[in-house]
């Protein structure tokens, strides 16, 4: 409960100091930092001792028994919550700076901090009313943080997308845990998980299905992403950051809980669907991302790429579960978890590096930077290491957890049967994919935005960030290369965390699975290896050139890039839109982009085949929204308007629905 009063204690003191923009600021990132490490270091004793915590309060309502049940699992996700809040809490104090006098400091701070204790309640609570109660409480934050900055339309438009569709998701959640309610006379987790056995199999059907809809609809699988593109831009950057880096992932955790902690065993086709949900959402997701030119849009693209890397690896380990293969479970389960964590990390880097440029620069338009390389050196090198990251590069995280991920599709594959293998190899071909188009969007989001030269004003003039930003996007920069080289111990202490919530594996399975894990070791000792070899190599070469002068012996001269006689400018510069537009008319079968020509001539007769200027614009329209969304929306408005005939105004005609109504009910209950 400290933890809890930590973050409680910084939003309620910012909020009544809120007329003092700096105070305000101070105080709610200061006591977000200090929760932040107590959450590191209390999640860390729990997977380090392998003890279960258990906080249990009575209360007055027989349904609502305020209970914290903390095991590995749980532990898992508190410390990946505290540690990206630490880090975007120390980049908070330099970025809401550019707030003051603007907004209330001590609204935003208040909110900010409410929203880290929400996740930590959803993923700690024990007690489905509990959790529900913390899901909408952590919705309900995250809109108000989401439309903070109101004076853009667009901002609301897209809070007021992010409340319905967070409302649709959770009244499935509703569903499920009422239907197990029927069945197992409790809402507490662990009553649940033991009277699991006496749901019948097409009730656990039923709840899949809600449970998965409405979890995946926070976490952003498509089709039930439609509001995180825009949700996740809207708000301010650290907030973005937490967002995307753990808020989507309180859907994986529910998911992890759900499925492989207390509904036990599972029927095959579950981690099927699992796997081809999880297929499409990385494929899609990444080339969505590369038709964007709004910076902020094209991460949160990403991220629904990554849920679904994650959801890879939770599919396989479901499916290796109904297997009552253990030692492959936890090796898919491990890569679900190792990639959650990794995901956290390197996109919330992203979002920072994103956040500071925009500050620097006051657009989000990806065509209006350049150059940036020059004014912001260090959030262009950390911007490099998150891009490097997310692109599977080794030696950072990316490349470990999507590594382990092949190996538990690759396992899948050779022993799934007819129809599993051709789902694991669907799965495979999508992951393999999606890095390609990953490496290639973010060769286009880091050239566009830091090389070549300035395309605007706005980049002319950028700064570099504040060292309190820097501080965060640093940190966060230093774990992508050390969780990487890590990777062998981390995914063997993510392992006893697969073993810790479905049951004690004996010796030889442990043994078995260790050897399953022999790729990713060699992974590691090789990483490991050049690592060292650099730190070697690089001070022993700068040593070299400073004592012997290599550079000193050398003339140079400067001249001017010779250009056929024409003078070079940052119109020559490949755009956005030209780097992705080859890749969008690869896939324009599923994107269908449609092309704007518009040419000027001049008003000479001579220049009427050579046009003064030539302007292309390639959109790719919202496919989920016209063939999906706007079909369900104009169906509901037509069943409402065919409603509406009841409402004659007549009160005599709404007592006697009244009546019928309870009759029936009558009926129903006798």
């Amino acid at each position: 409960m400290v933890l809890l009063s930590l973050f409680v204690l910084g939003g309620v003191g910012a909020l009544i100091g809120r007329k003092f923009d700096r105070f305000a600021n101070l105080w709610g990132s200061m006591l977000a930092v200090a929760g932040s490490v107590w959450g590191l270091a209390f999640a860390s004793s729990v997977l380090v001792s392998g003890d279960v915590n258990l906080q249990y309060a009575a209360s007055s309502l027989p349904l609502l028994p305020i209970s914290l049940h903390i095991d590995k699992l749980a532990a898992f996700f508190v410390f990946a919550i505290s540690l990206v809040a630490l880090f975007c809490s120390l980049y908070a104090v330099g970025y809401v700076k550019s707030y003051y006098k603007r907004y209330s400091i001590g609204s935003l701070s208040f909110f900010y901090n409410l929203f880290i204790a929400a996740m930590l309640l959803v993923v700690t609570a024990s007690n489905a009313i509990l959790f529900l109660i913390a899901w909408e409480i952590m919705a309900l934050v995250s809109y108000c943080l989401v439309v903070y900055d109101r004076h853009d339309e667009a901002n609301v438009k897209a809070g007021y997308i992010y409340l319905v569709m967070t409302h649709v998701g959770t009244a499935f959640i509703i569903l499920a845990f009422m239907l197990l309610y029927g069945y197992t006379n409790s809402f507490d987790f662990g009553m649940i998980k033991a009277g699991a056995g006496s749901v019948p199999q097409l009730a656990k059907d039923a709840i899949f299905a809600l449970a998965f809809i409405g979890l995946g609809t926070k976490a952003g699988v498509i089709p039930f992403h439609i509001w995180l593109p825009s949700a996740h831009p809207a708000a301010p950057s650290h907030v973005s950051a937490l967002m995307s880096g753990v808020m989507i992932k309180t859907g994986i955790y529910m998911m992890i809980r759900l499925f492989l902690d207390m509904m036990g065993p599972l029927p095959v086709w579950w981690g099927l669907a699992v796997l081809i949900m999880g297929s499409a959402s990385c494929v899609l997701g990444v080339l969505y991302a590369i038709t964007e030119h709004d910076i902020k849009r094209l991460l949160a693209f990403h991220s629904i790429e990554n849920i679904g890397i994650i959801l890879l690896g939770l599919g396989s380990a479901m499916v290796f579960s109904s297997m009552h293969q253990p030692a492959l479970m936890l090796l898919a389960l491990a890569a679900a978890l190792f990639h959650t964590l990794n995901h956290a990390v390197f996109k919330s880097l992203l979002f920072l590096g994103a956040g500071s440029v925009i500050h620097a620069t006051h657009t989000r338009n990806i065509e209006e930077y350049g150059g940036l390389i020059k004014l912001m050196p260090v959030t262009a090198l950390m911007f490099l290491v998150g891009s490097m990251a997310i692109s599977a590069l080794p030696p950072f995280n990316g490349f470990a957890s999507e590594w382990i991920t092949f190996q538990s599709l690759f396992h899948g594959a050779a022993t799934a049967g007819p129809v599993g293998t051709w789902v694991f190899v669907l799965a495979i071909a999508a992951l393999g994919l999606t890095g390609g188009l990953a490496l290639a969007c973010f060769v286009k989001a880091f050239g566009a935005t830091f090389l070549a030269r300035p395309r605007s004003d706005e980049a002319r003039h950028a700064h570099e960030s504040s060292w309190w930003m820097r501080l965060g996007m640093v940190g966060l920069g230093t774990l992508c290369l050390v969780l990487g080289v890590a990777s062998a111990p981390i995914t063997q202490a993510l392992q006893s965390i697969g073993q810790s919530i479905t049951g004690a594996v004996e010796t030889a399975t442990r043994v078995s699975a260790l050897q399953t894990l022999h790729v990713g070791s060699n992974y590691a000792a090789v990483s490991s290896a050049m690592l060292f070899g650099l730190l070697l190599i690089v001070p022993m070469g700068v040593w070299l050139v400073v004592k012997y002068g290599v550079y000193r012996q050398q003339k140079e001269s400067l001249a001017l890039t010779w250009d056929c006689g024409t003078s070079l400018n940052e119109r020559m510069e490949i755009t956005s839109t030209g780097f992705a537009r080859s890749i969008v008319m690869i896939f324009q079968g599923v994107l269908r982009p449609t092309m704007q020509k518009r040419l000027e001539y001049s008003s000479t007769a001579a220049s009427r085949y050579l046009p003064k200027s030539r302007e292309v614009t390639l959109t790719v329209g919202d496919l989920y929204r016209k063939y999906t969304y706007n079909p369900l929306y104009a169906f509901a408005l037509a069943v409402s308007n065919r409603a509406k005939v009841i409402q004659n105004g007549s009160v005599n005609s709404y007592v006697l629905y009244i009546f019928a109504i309870l009759v029936i009910t009558l009926m129903v209950a006798v």
